[in-house]
């Protein structure tokens, strides 16, 4: 299979995920800056999340130039990735409505958790595909960052 149509339609729902997000504003009902202080918290949670979805397409994008032929299981990874960003918009919404309290952060850190494993899944497909000396591993290399993202989100969790 090509890996164009796996890459449109990556695109494709990571775009609706960020305008699902920022739909989730309400603007306010009156013509006043000081009208918009209720929605920092919603502001600063979309933007927390739009910067973490644009590093995860920019790394998707930058992933899939490594890739020479997509199998089932590259799709289904791909898939199983997208799963957990599709749940950043909700997690986002939520956090920013509650003022970051604890428990809407928390699950906001398992989305996070969930979505660094889906995406180590699916780089593990690819190098499964194309063999351990493929481009792709070999720009990985020992991937620090990786290995303690998964740590470092379970530490983050706990803390809430």
């Amino acid at each position: 299979m090509n890996k164009t149509r796996l890459e449109t339609f990556s695109d494709g729902v990571i775009a609706i995920i960020i305008t699902i997000m920022v739909l989730e504003f309400k603007v306010p009902h009156g013509d006043k800056i000081d009208d918009l202080r209720p929605l920092i918290p919603q502001f600063l949670s979309y933007i927390l999340s739009f910067i973490y979805l644009a590093i995860y397409w920019n790394d998707h994008h930058h992933m899939m130039h490594t890739v020479k032929r997509v199998t089932g299981s590259i799709l289904w990874a791909n898939l199983h990735l997208l799963f957990w960003l599709s749940l950043v918009s909700f997690t986002t919404a939520w956090k920013g409505e509650n003022n970051f309290k604890p428990i809407p952060m928390a699950l906001y850190g398992v989305i996070l958790l969930m979505s660094a494993i889906a995406y180590y899944i699916l780089q593990s497909q690819i190098i499964k595909t194309h063999l351990p000396d493929s481009l792709l591993a070999r720009v990985i290399g020992k991937d620090f960052k990786g290995k303690i993202s998964p740590i470092l989100y379970t530490l983050a969790i706990a803390s809430c």
